[in-house]
């Protein structure tokens, strides 16, 4: 974060969001996230619930989803596009910042997980998809279905060797 006072980066702000392209941008990318929940909540119907699309602050766009194992343990994986990486990530998360703890602590030495610090809001972050390609919605949503269904299985296996 900059040095700067609030009023100082004001006018780099107004300039950043003068020509609407900002705005449009996001607004198209939250309507591709959106279009993605859709397929999740058809294609797995009855195996999860999937959540209503959520904003982070500007930084993350997501929805999660949850399955009775899931529930169980107080656990949900949420589809995050990462605006600043603009790509998509694979995120544990706990329903209490005290269950991502005790997950992040349990699940130590697994590869998705930091040593060092566990994330503000997740128990880890898998990127998903490092380039997606936005101009093509249809293939970019079979994408991410594709490896949500690979890293979620390995999440699933990953999880039951730890209990």
């Amino acid at each position: 974060m900059p040095d700067k006072s609030l009023n100082a980066r004001i006018p780099a702000y107004k300039k950043a969001f003068a020509s609407g392209e900002i705005q449009q941008t996001y607004q198209s990318l939250v309507g591709i996230v959106q279009n993605i929940r859709i397929e999740f909540q058809k294609m797995y119907k009855g195996e999860f619930s999937v959540a209503n699309v959520l904003h982070g602050y500007i930084d993350v766009t997501y929805f999660y989803l949850q399955n009775d194992y899931l529930k169980k343990y107080k656990l949900k994986l949420a589809i995050v596009l990462n605006h600043q990486q603009a790509h998509f990530e694979l995120w544990l998360l706990g329903q209490t910042k005290d269950v991502q703890l005790a997950y992040w602590k349990k699940l130590k030495g697994v590869k998705w997980v930091k040593e060092g610090a566990m994330p503000e809001y997740s128990i880890f972050e898998i990127v998903m998809l490092a380039t997606p390609d936005f101009d093509d919605p249809p293939k970019l949503s079979k994408s991410i279905q594709g490896a949500f269904g690979t890293l979620s299985n390995e999440i699933f296996d990953t999880l039951k060797a730890y209990e």
